[in-house]
């Protein structure tokens, strides 16, 4: 774990609510689908799943916004900056926005979701794509190509 580089902090645009983030993630994605475009105003969404465990507030107090439906987004209530969603019925990992991190400049999404709805000029690195979420059975697989192949913070290519 000591090749991550942990731990990591970050917070909103505005500074009043703040993250840190002890473990290292178990996938980064980019979602193309069209409540992530109209969510984050762009292409897609980039996210890191961080184990709940290792992902915690440490100042501040979010807000659900978005839809309040079944997926629990949480935003900074002063800058309205989108910072993590709690999916429905998982609990063991949190979506973190990558770019909410100090230092993001290691993160490269190694999958993207929802390219179904994904806009025709919109690219990136991932080295897997789904047109929507991948099959509950191939997140091992993913998990486990991500911890050998992930891009560590301080590195310049993937291991």
């Amino acid at each position: 774990m000591n090749d991550w580089k942990l731990p990591w902090e970050g917070g909103c645009r505005c500074g009043r609510v703040r993250l840190k983030i002890s473990a290292p993630p178990l996938l980064t994605m980019a979602c193309h689908c069209t409540g992530c475009q109209r969510m984050s105003a762009s292409a897609f969404s980039l996210s890191a799943a961080i184990p709940t465990q290792g992902f915690e507030v440490t100042q501040g107090e979010p807000v659900i916004g978005g839809l309040h439906g079944e997926h629990r987004h949480y935003f900074c209530p002063y800058c309205m900056s989108w910072m993590f969603t709690r999916p429905h019925g998982v609990d063991t990992f949190v979506n973190m926005r990558a770019t909410m991190l100090d230092d993001p400049s290691w993160f490269s999404p190694f999958m993207e979701t929802w390219t179904s709805e994904k806009l025709p000029w919109a690219t990136t690195p991932a080295v897997h794509s789904f047109a929507k979420l991948p099959e509950f059975h191939e997140y091992k697989g993913l998990t486990d190509a991500y911890a050998a192949q992930a891009k560590r913070p301080g590195s310049s290519h993937r291991k």
